[in-house]
């Protein structure tokens, strides 16, 4: 369908109003499947919600130009940091929201204008958790049966939000504090969740019974009641647990290893667990109840392996295994001359240590052997070998030369082994002769400063001399980051340093220094090193739109951020895409320019398009784009006008109050006129239009009305502003059909006088939205939207209304359908958004059509949210009325925040449908008058009149809508 011509005339104000900037407002309001939201306080709004149920939440927002959003959350009232991912969306959706998920959350709207609008809201997730029974007994020293002790304690604990109550059973019994001097109840100080303790004293021969803590959260948010069970018998006993291995088993690599936990203890029977620490059991582990088994272990695979006994009676029974992987690495030496005499060379008189490490498990298990060229060195008052020296790392082994001869060089071998065991041996060499000397370090020439591109593979030399060579440990010297993860310097064994695809951050100072094993213990030697990597010129801006009225110069420029080198080599101008030869607009510095610029005397036609300046600095280039035009900017939507939509029942059609201001419009040549398209959703034609203005000044409002727009179609507006130029950038919305929304309308302000719920707030339900209107979920079934046009075709004859209050086919309207499965006595409640009113009297307006022989009844609710929910009936009918539409003037007078409710109740048969329509909300007292019951709207095919609804034909009814509006 489409409309004729959906454009009034364009009206021209004499004064035209001025529409400032206007700061952001905002106002949270709720949606999604909340149990309760508190509205009675506003400073302290509390959205209260089901773990795993949606939450939803928009963000309703004022202001021009139109505010952006954006949602963030903290976890809660002691947190001042934003926590989660922020949200630009004016509606917030979390599927299967959790618990940690709970805490409040933020709306913050801004437009540039003024100050951000930020509201906020408490989110309370509803949860509980399964209960957990324990059973404990006194702290004394126990001797034999457990339950030979006279105090039982039987602690309950659970999870949940809000707080539970607990009540205790024996068998079907409910035990109450103090209920005889056996029983005690109480709550624990210091204890983890809420816990509850049912204390039985002096044990007595019926307390051996069966035990229930049930919790509950009194139904809130529908949370069902939760409850766990205990036997408690003579026999009762926490577990008891002993190993089949000894705590630490040492084993070799490849070896099967089986560990069993055996139960000795325990009633009832315990429930046993292995795990590792730290990380998982080992892959291809096997843990089947007490028995664990590691097939083909390795080394990676030593740790602590832990077996957990559990039955919810007293503490659980741990046993510990400690797994020991035979194994070897790392075999590293050491070179120490003579420490008293300070001295950093090998010089025969001296004293000389060497010594031998290696990585192993188990640590003290290794054992060392020396070799002296290739025979055993044998013990004497100048040759010692020593263990576990307090100077050197753990379980090491240290061959001391007292008095070093001459005789004393040679080749010295170190062997560290595990005797007895499958583990091959580690050996590390070292020589000892007058050409052993310590380390020295230092750059090759040429290789100071190393200069690469970003992206590309670089390397950093330091050059070790000295017998023998140690490794070169490389580090940062001017930054913290380190070059590895963990934090600790890099080794390379060449002193060559290979950095991959090296990136801008990574440019500094390296220190290169030697190791002190693997040579000589002694101070290290140190060197460094400069790395300069070069990346292309970064500049501004990087696009930029660049409006002129036409005649009028401009000048553009490209400045140089950052770049390495950090100067421009050459800067190239072109317009769209061809080169410009010409001089720079100013004088550049000789040396190290950081701009270019182009001048252009008058912005033409021509001179009009794409300008793009690109930087180079020899290692790279960047482009500054400039988008040079006389076209005018875009229009910019004015978002809250008042009830913008205007609907005509009668016709079906409604109208748009279309609202604008011009983005800068003294940047560019007056604005001649605007060209409007309008297109309805899912149609290809659109309707075109020019609309001629005068002089249009920054902030004017600007007003256009569409009408005869089809109910309920939505359609798209386009926008574009022309000058003598052409045509400008062109602005777009969406239209949407809906009937005044009155959540918008309360929930920002409670009502003033004379404001919005003095004028017309009817809800047609032309719209799926249905006015913010929800079904109850507590009801038996819902409400039904329909009109002519969806009926069933088999409906129940002679009862329900064929059309809506308008007579129209496509009217809709809302109705209970009665037939089966429903039943006597079901119930369905349709419930209105929350109004946020400070009025003392409303009237509720409404057409009603009760018919068919099996009419039940139809009841108008009210329900006060001040503190809680509280329902009170304000009006009732039952019984057949006859197949008319009839209306109703029900006065209500809330005491603060309340929603209405209509409730249709199904009567003996399958004959009573009941539905409405038209429902109006009006501030102030009903009319005294109460329409005439014998005037009622009969339906068409009656013949008789419709006598509510006067009709005016002619070219006089429509100059009375237009005055109307």
């Amino acid at each position: 369908e489409g409309a004729s011509d959906p454009l009034w005339p364009w009206c021209l104000l004499s004064k035209p109003p001025h529409l400032p900037p206007a700061p952001a407002q905002a106002q949270i309001v709720h949606a999604g499947q909340a149990c309760v939201v508190k509205e009675d306080n506003i400073s302290e709004r509390v959205y209260t919600i089901r773990e795993g149920d949606t939450l939803v939440l928009q963000c309703l927002v004022t202001g021009h130009p139109r505010p952006q959003v954006r949602w963030t959350k903290t976890a809660g009232s002691a947190s001042d940091k934003f926590q989660e991912t922020s949200v630009f969306n004016e509606t917030l959706r979390i599927e299967r929201i959790a618990r940690t998920q709970g805490g409040r959350y933020y709306c913050k709207a801004e437009n540039g204008v003024g100050v951000p609008a930020i509201k906020s809201i408490r989110v309370d997730v509803q949860y509980l958790d399964e209960p957990v029974l324990t059973v404990h007994q006194t702290v004394s020293d126990v001797r034999g049966n457990f339950y030979q002790e006279k105090t039982v304690f039987l602690r309950c604990t659970v999870n949940s939000n809000p707080p539970a109550r607990f009540i205790w059973k024996r068998g079907l019994d409910t035990l109450s504090h103090s209920q005889d001097n056996g029983v005690d109840i109480y709550e624990p100080l210091y204890t983890q969740g809420e816990t509850k303790v049912l204390k039985l004293k002096n044990l007595r021969p019926q307390d051996y019974a069966s035990y229930t803590c049930q919790v509950s959260v009194r139904n809130v948010c529908g949370i069902p009641d939760k409850a766990v069970t205990f036997w408690l018998t003579n026999t009762t006993a926490p577990p008891a647990l002993k190993l089949s291995v000894n705590e630490t088993l040492v084993v070799n690599p490849g070896e099967n290893v089986t560990v069993q936990c055996l139960l000795t203890g325990g009633d009832p029977l315990p429930q046993l667990q292995w795990s590792h620490g730290p990380g998982p059991l080992p892959l291809g582990a096997l843990a089947q109840g007490g028995t664990l088994s590691i097939p083909s272990v390795q080394a990676q695979d030593s740790g602590y392996y832990n077996c957990t006994a559990t039955n919810n009676v007293g503490n659980p029974a741990k046993k510990t295994v400690n797994l020991l992987v035979r194994s070897m690495k790392n075999a590293t030496f050491q070179i120490t001359p003579d420490v008293i005499k300070e001295s950093e060379n090998i010089q025969l008189g001296q004293d000389l240590k060497l010594s031998c490490h290696v990585d192993a498990v188990p640590q003290e298990k290794v054992t060392y052997q020396w070799f002296k060229n290739g025979k055993p060195a044998r013990m004497s008052k100048r040759l010692l070998v020593t263990r576990n020296d307090p100077e050197l790392p753990a379980v090491t082994s240290s061959l001391e030369l007292i008095d070093l001869h001459f005789s004393d060089y040679g080749t010295y071998l170190c062997v560290a082994s595990f005797p007895g065991a499958p583990v091959p041996d580690l050996s590390v060499e070292v020589n000892i002769s007058s050409e052993t000397v310590p380390p020295t370090i230092s750059v090759p020439k040429g290789k100071a400063v190393v200069t690469v591109r970003e992206g590309s593979p670089a390397e950093l030399q330091c050059e070790v001399r000295g017998k023998p060579r140690p490794p070169v440990l490389w580090s940062r010297v001017d930054k913290d980051a380190a070059l590895l993860p963990s934090g600790l310097p890099l080794e390379t064994s060449d002193g060559k340093l290979r950095l991959e695809r090296v990136s801008r951050d990574m440019s500094g100072t390296y220190r290169c220094q030697t190791a002190r094993y693997n040579g000589f213990n002694v101070r290290p030697r140190e060197a460094q090193v400069q790395l300069n990597v070069q990346f292309p010129p970064e500049v501004e801006p990087s696009s930029q739109d660049v409006r002129q009225a036409l005649g009028r110069p401009v000048l553009l420029r490209c400045s140089l951020l950052r770049g390495s080198p950090q100067r421009i080599s050459s800067a190239v101008w072109r317009f769209k895409g061809q080169l410009l030869t010409l001089p720079p607009a100013v004088p550049v510095a000789a040396e190290a320019p950081d701009h270019s610029e182009l001048r252009l005397d008058a912005v033409t036609r021509d001179s009009s398009g794409s300008y793009e300046c690109s930087i180079s600095n020899d290692v790279g280039s960047a482009a500054c784009l400039f988008q040079v035009s006389a076209k005018a900017y875009s229009p910019e939507f004015y978002f809250d006008t008042p009830n913008p939509t205007r609907s005509h029942k009668l016709s079906k059609n409604y109208s748009y109050v279309l609202q604008w201001t011009q983005r800068e419009p003294d940047a560019v040549d007056p604005l001649l006129n605007y060209r409007l398209s309008v297109r309805q959703l899912n149609q290809q034609n659109a309707m075109v239009k020019a609309i001629p203005v005068r002089r249009v000044e920054k902030g004017q409002l600007l007003e256009y009305i569409l009408t005869d727009l089809r109910v309920p179609h939505s359609y798209e507006v386009r926008l574009t502003p022309y000058t003598t130029f052409g045509a400008g950038d062109t602005a777009s919305r969406i239209i949407h059909y809906t009937e005044r929304d009155l959540r918008r309308l309360t929930l920002f302000v409670s009502f003033p006088p004379n404001s919005a719920l003095n004028t017309d707030n009817t809800c047609h339900f032309e719209d799926e939205k249905i006015c913010g209107y929800t079904q109850d979920l507590t009801d038996n079934f819902d409400w039904t939207r329909q009109n002519a046009l969806t009926q069933n075709p088999k409906r129940s004859p002679n009862t329900g209304p064929p059309t809506d209050i308008s007579g129209t086919p496509e009217g809709y309207y809302m109705f209970i359908e009665t037939s089966r499965p429903r039943e006597l006595g079901d119930r369905a409640r349709l419930v209105s958004p929350l109004y946020n009113a400070s009025a003392k009297f409303y009237c509720v307006s409404f057409f009603y059509h009760m018919y068919g022989k099996h009419i039940g009844s139809l009841n108008l609710l009210v329900r006060s949210r001040n503190k809680g929910a509280l329902d009170t009936h304000a009006w009732s009918l039952s019984g057949n009325k006859g197949n008319v539409w009839q209306q109703a003037h029900v006065p209500i007078n809330p005491s603060g925040p309340f929603q209405i409710i209509f409730e249709g109740v199904r009567g003996s048969g399958y004959l009573g449908d009941i539905a409405i329509d038209d429902v109006t909300l009006k501030k102030g007292e009903c009319p005294r008058k109460q329409m005439d019951p014998n005037k009622v709207v009969v339906m068409p095919g009656s013949g008789a009149p419709w006598q509510s609804r006067p009709q005016l034909w002619g070219p006089m009814a429509i100059f009375l809508l237009a005055l109307q509006r």
